[in-house]
């Protein structure tokens, strides 16, 4: 299989790892997908690279596949899609052109125009295979939107419009907040995908130019987060700023000065064991917080390959501030919420 190549730390390096990921999305391939599949991952765990990774499997098993980005910051980036599309995705950008200024500047026409050049190559009888994968569709849409696209995700599944003989729906996002809403309904098969595991994540270490510190160090620092590395690469391997910096920017430390002491305590004792959130007794609204803020997740207790995409984090590693039930993102937003609470 070609390995996508990918900026990093201000070169192009390939895809690496992820084997189980791949071919779980080859079984996709394979079959089809039955409802939209919905991953839920930390911010920065790679979510875009498999995807990317991803578009180049589905091609190699011949469909047309769209990828759509609407949060990327280079506007190329935002809607690529196979080399059998071109033409139809020009034609339809063409068409939205005139009723919208910029199609690539706006998430739901992006996605307008990702799904009509899919319908179009299959009209046309090119291809009878077709793929849609978007990544963080939700945070550009919002919320409420974001259970209608994945009901219309559905429905291009269970009442399509076009006769194809297969497809397939990946969508992505950090947003935790949306899990809960697309979850209530019976509407997609959610699968959640963690940081790298630790060999894979020796791999992208092993790319990085330069000074660096030990691997078991990288490794406690970012948890087998691939953004966060090259991050701390960009900072000088501060990790003190950069959880500062964090802080900073979520407005934590005005939060935290708003709890009173034993809600304090009670999220003190969280940066040990993110499973106390849980516990009978616990502050109301502390965990939903957290959530919306992206700083913690909530993960599924059953580490069973099957309910993830990608192999699951391990069982427990207070270290790196996984529980069963809850984990911090990164150890980095760990930190950040450490030093709002000035411990």
């Amino acid at each position: 299989m070609r390995r996508v190549k990918l900026p990093f730390a201000g070169r192009e390096v390939e895809f690496v790892d992820r084997e189980a990921a791949l071919r779980q999305f080859e079984e996709l391939a394979e079959k089809g997908t039955w409802w939209p599949v919905v991953v839920y991952g930390p911010e920065g765990c790679g979510k875009s690279a498999l995807l990317k990774q991803g578009m180049e499997v589905l091609r190699e098993k011949g469909y047309s596949v769209t990828y759509v980005s609407p949060l990327a910051k280079e506007r190329e980036e935002r809607l690529l899609y196979t080399e059998d599309l071109k033409d139809f995705v020009k034609s339809v950008l063409k068409g939205f052109a005139k009723r919208f200024p910029d199609p690539l500047g706006n998430a739901d026409v992006l996605i307008d125009v990702a799904v009509e050049a899919l319908y179009r190559v299959v009209k046309k009888g090119r291809n009878k295979k077709i793929a849609v994968l978007a990544d963080d569709v939700f945070q550009a849409i919002g919320l409420d939107e974001a259970e209608l696209l994945v009901k219309r995700f559905l429905n291009m599944i269970e009442y399509p419009s076009i006769k194809y003989d297969k497809i397939v729906i990946v969508v992505a996002s950090s947003e935790g907040v949306t899990r809960r809403r697309v979850g209530r309904h019976r509407w997609a098969q959610i699968r959640a995908m963690w940081n790298m595991p630790r060999e894979g994540f020796r791999q992208l270490y092993d790319q990085l130019p330069g000074e660096k510190p030990p691997f078991d160090e990288a490794w406690r620092l970012t948890g087998g987060n691939p953004e966060l590395l090259e991050v701390l690469y960009r900072a000088g391997w501060d990790f003190h700023k950069l959880a500062v910096d964090l802080a900073t920017s979520r407005n934590l430390y005005n939060w935290a000065a708003g709890l009173r002491d034993w809600e304090r305590r009670w999220l003190a004792e969280a940066l040990e064991d993110p499973d106390t959130l849980l516990r009978p007794g616990g502050v109301d609204g502390l965990l939903d917080r957290l959530v919306e803020l992206n700083l913690v997740a909530e993960v599924n207790p059953h580490r069973d390959p099957y309910f993830w995409l990608d192999q699951p984090p391990a069982e427990k590693d207070l270290e790196l501030g996984i529980g069963r039930y809850v984990a911090w993102q990164t150890p980095l937003h760990r930190e950040a919420v450490r030093k709002a609470l000035n411990l």
